[in-house]
């Protein structure tokens, strides 16, 4: 008697919940990320022999010498607030066009090492023979360490790789928003880089 009691109030209960309220399913959310507005200064960074224009986001910028040998710098363009760091490293190509092919190899096979996550890496070329800057994008999609490289040649003295990196284990979908964002700031490093 209990059981058939408890039966017909679960039969109740289920005719009675279902109206005639159609069910709309919700829709997909996304995480909105609100950057602030880019703005850009002209900077000149300590022994590097450039000027380029700069995120005002960027923390307080500190050269490192690389080799006392040769004009080889490493320079930290640290993004605090995204978590993120662009590595730019400078070296002086000294004359021999060997140095320059064999810097192009070292920009490119950096990039060629991220294709074991990378889902595509789409290149975009950069030229400016007015103010001598020729370089190469390298979009890097896909759960890749990086996700975008790039490098900038005068191709007679100067030769800057940079690469971006965020200090969070890589998840595409996650880091897109930002990662778009600061590449916006890698083609303004290239587009506004200028030799001394």
């Amino acid at each position: 008697m209990k059981l058939q009691l408890g039966i017909f109030i679960t039969l109740v209960l289920i005719l009675v919940s279902c109206g005639d309220e159609d069910y709309v399913p919700k829709p997909k959310a996304y995480l909105r990320l609100d950057f602030p507005e880019a703005t850009y200064t002209t900077q000149h960074i300590e022994k590097l022999p450039f000027t380029v224009e700069l995120n005002n986001l960027v923390a307080p910028v500190k050269v490192k010498d690389l080799n006392s040998s040769t004009e080889s710098y490493g320079v930290n363009l640290n993004y605090n607030a995204l978590k993120a760091t662009i590595f730019l490293t400078y070296k002086a190509i000294e004359g021999s066009e060997k140095n320059l092919k064999d810097f192009l190899r070292d920009a490119q096979k950096l990039t060629l090492e991220h294709t074991k996550k990378a889902d595509e890496i789409p290149r975009y070329p950069y030229e400016n023979a007015e103010k001598k800057v020729y370089g190469l994008l390298s979009e890097v999609k896909g759960d890749a360490a990086s996700p975008a490289q790039f490098y900038v040649t005068d191709s007679v003295r100067h030769f800057l790789t940079g690469s971006l990196y965020f200090r969070v284990k890589p998840n595409y979908d996650s880091i897109l928003p930002a990662a778009n964002y600061l590449q916006k700031d890698i083609k303004r490093i290239m587009e506004t880089i200028e030799w001394k």
